[in-house]
């Protein structure tokens, strides 16, 4: 693609298929817009779990064993703060932990978070341009069978044992896509927007529910490609599978291709679920076969390569 693309990520498997993108795209080309839904105060810091990961992940700093937190991390702070009785469900690491505080201290200067955020990718030697969903403060709430939980006390906390019924987004009416997400979708050089296999629910979901996203997706002009989070049946990292099984959906790519349905013009599945290609397209979407699974740069790319070349066929409202 000679154009422009715009990318949807949250977490670890956003942040892999951003890597391969910006592995094929010159940095003009790409715009990875991240979920911060996520993102709370903890210790008295501003914490983006997504937008860091995207970070360290263009940066190559990301863990590799992990897929977040940075490489080579240390835990003093950590092991300091348990010897004075503080809290250490979540943990910071003491690489991680000087991003935070570099954040705190651009925030409390008056910069936005896009702002803070260009700065420290800037710091971290990223060429591409990453952007949070919106500069207002939208956060996760999980709706549970032992009652509404914020989204990381769910998912670090609780290590995702509570039986979900449901999600809200509080702040979600008033926030606006942030500048450079806004920027990049009036683009006329624009040529897709691409979801990567992010959680639905919870990573993808709070861009999506931002009104102007949804009336840009209802009335685009350029098409809007999904790649599935859900291979053979299971998430290739995290809870979304758990949380589709327990919202009623079928956990399968083809659950995936539902949940979405009318806002993506196609959908790239893996090669274990080809069976699957079928009932997809019945919905109206199209569908691309490939291997999906990231093990490593050289897979991120692949799939890149593939996703924008399948883009590239399709129009929009197909």
């Amino acid at each position: 693609m000679a154009g422009r693309i715009v990318a949807l990520a949250g977490g670890v498997g956003g942040a892999r298929l951003a890597r391969g993108l910006a592995g094929v795209l010159d940095p003009e080309g790409l715009t990875v817009v991240v979920n911060t839904g996520d993102d709370f105060e903890h210790l008295g810091l501003p914490v983006s779990p997504d937008l860091d990961t995207v970070m360290y992940t263009l940066a190559g700093r990301a863990n590799p064993d992990t897929g977040w937190g940075v490489a080579g991390e240390t835990w003093s702070f950590m092991e300091a703060l348990a010897d004075l009785g503080g809290e250490t469900w979540f943990r910071l690491g003491d690489r991680d932990l000087a991003t935070h505080v570099m954040r705190r201290r651009m925030l409390e200067d008056g910069k936005t978070l896009s702002q803070a955020t260009a700065a420290l990718s800037a710091a971290l030697g990223i060429r591409h341009r990453i952007v949070p969903m919106s500069d207002a403060p939208v956060r996760t709430i999980v709706e549970t069978d032992e009652g509404v939980l914020p989204f990381q006390d769910y998912f670090v906390r609780r290590q995702c044992e509570p039986r979900v019924s449901g999600f809200r987004f509080d702040g979600i009416e008033a926030a606006l896509p942030s500048p450079g997400f806004a920027a990049a979708l009036a683009d006329e050089a624009l040529e897709a927007v691409v979801i990567c296999p992010s959680n639905p629910y919870v990573s993808v979901a709070p861009i999506l529910g931002m009104a102007e996203i949804g009336s840009f997706l209802d009335a685009r002009r350029v098409p809007a490609v999904a790649v599935s989070p859900i291979v053979g049946g299971r998430a290739i990292k995290g809870p979304a599978a758990k949380m589709m099984a327990e919202l009623g959906a079928e956990t399968s790519a083809l659950g995936i291709a539902r949940h979405y349905g009318a806002r993506i013009d196609g959908m790239v599945i893996d090669e274990l679920d080809a069976a699957l290609a079928p009932a997809i397209r019945a919905l109206g979407i199209a569908v691309h076969v490939a291997q999906t699974v990231m093990r490593g740069e050289a897979d991120s790319r692949a799939l890149a390569e593939r996703t924008l070349a399948f883009a590239a066929r399709l129009a929009p409202g197909r």
